[in-house]
């Protein structure tokens, strides 16, 4: 396994002040946030340290992005975008599936072969009805991954942590149950899992288990911790608005075993990309509490992970 970050963090960096801080760090890859350029509709979003769009037009911007990245000596593990890809809002919905294709060409033209997203979800509509959004919106996303062999690892945050994306949250591939759905809707050897143990932590999943039965959908991993306010929840109830008893902390500051987790995943022979994604609040504010979160978090995890 090769240890990493989600470049989103560095948002006030360019491409090449982004890599520069991973080399100078010893991080051996990076999963760079690749957004549509433009204003970022919530944290950690919007952030765009590739631009797709530029890479499939312009053959000397992609040869500067890979020659820095080798000459940096960081691999770039994934183009990152987490979009809503079923929104109830059919041009923001288009918008996003729009530029999540040109994502898979990109990765395809860089030979880096992976893409990191959200599947979507329209969050007024029932698991059943976003299923069948499902069907329609997707099998064109596959084939063309299919086509590029580019891999699409769905990341499993529910995307539900305040009113704004209440009732259902933004993203479908939430729980293992519903991940059995979509595979079989989606039967294909390029669509898995962006693996967060953290999501599963705050929804009270045993993150562990799911490791072994899905090993072949593993496609790229997370560490993000989240800490569980036990106080906040006897209070709140599971019903309330996650944020209320839950908040994302550094791995080792909040409630996952890593042991237990890094352990599962060299049970089922894992040797892919596995990438540190920063939001604790508790490390914003300055450039300096950013550099410390990255120098913090991967002293931590080299415990497990080298």
């Amino acid at each position: 396994m090769e240890l990493g970050f989600v470049s989103a963090i560095l948002d006030q960096s360019n491409y090449e002040e982004m890599m520069d801080i991973a080399s100078e760090l010893g991080f051996k890859c990076v999963e760079a946030a690749c957004w549509p350029a433009g204003k970022a509709e919530r944290r950690y979003a919007g952030v765009s340290h590739i631009d797709a769009e530029k890479v499939l037009a312009d053959d000397a911007y992609a040869k500067h992005i890979l020659d820095y990245a080798e000459e940096k000596k960081v691999k770039i593990s994934s183009l990152a975008y987490y979009p809503n890809t079923m929104d109830a809002d059919l041009e923001k919905r288009s918008a996003a599936v729009e530029h999540l294709k040109n994502l898979i060409k990109a990765s395809h033209k860089l030979g880096i072969g992976m893409v990191t997203t959200f599947i979507g979800r329209d969050q007024s509509k029932t698991v059943e009805e976003n299923l069948e959004l499902v069907k329609e919106i997707w099998p064109s996303i596959v084939e063309l991954a299919e086509a590029e062999n580019v891999k699409i690892g769905i990341e499993n945050c529910p995307m539900l942590f305040g009113a704004d994306q209440w009732p259902g949250g933004q993203n479908l591939m939430t729980t293992p149950a519903i991940w059995r759905k979509v595979f079989e809707i989606l039967p294909s050897k390029n669509l898995g899992i962006n693996y967060d143990p953290s999501h599963f932590v705050w929804q009270m999943i045993d993150y562990i288990k799911p490791i072994y039965e899905f090993k072949d959908k593993i496609f790229h991993v997370h560490y993000k911790d989240i800490k569980v306010y036990r106080d906040k929840l006897n209070d709140c109830g599971i019903m309330a608005y996650p944020l209320d008893f839950m908040s994302p902390k550094l791995p080792g500051l909040g409630d996952v075993d890593w042991g237990k987790y890094v352990s599962a995943l060299t049970d089922i022979g894992y040797d892919g990309y596995t990438c540190i994604e920063i939001e604790d609040k508790a490390f914003e504010g300055s450039k300096e509490k950013v550099i410390d979160s990255l120098k913090l978090s991967k002293k931590y995890m080299e415990n497990f992970v080298i």
